[in-house]
């Protein structure tokens, strides 16, 4: 059987701001663990997960379902304002582009910065 933990995105990255590493949970918790040993601050983060798992639990506070191996259809809807839909139109025609492909583009090129 596998740990209620398992469900729940761990997540450990270097901030150059905070010149180390930060690990966070976001189903669970908008903060998270620090430090400058990227091994050490995961096993600290599951750590934390297993303990506000017990915490909820133990008060009865229902826990967010975890995103853990979901699954994506690859499909969802955005509104937009009229103006915006339109530019997004325009732009996409004068580049030869579908609107869907114009827009997957666009968000995709503004994850990956």
């Amino acid at each position: 059987m596998r740990k209620k933990s398992a469900q729940y995105l761990k997540i450990v990255e270097w901030s150059e701001e905070d010149q180390c590493f930060v690990g966070r949970c976001p189903e669970l918790m908008l903060g998270g663990v620090h430090g400058k040993n990227e091994q050490k601050v995961f096993a600290e983060l599951c750590a934390v997960i297993d303990e506000w798992i017990k915490d909820a639990e133990k008060i009865g506070i229902d826990l967010p379902p975890g995103m853990s191996g979901k699954r994506y259809s690859g499909k969802f809807n955005l509104r937009v304002d009229k103006q915006l839909h339109e530019r997004l139109a325009i732009e996409a025609f004068k580049q030869g582009k579908s609107l869907n492909a114009y827009c997957a583009e666009a968000l995709e090129n503004e994850v990956s910065r």
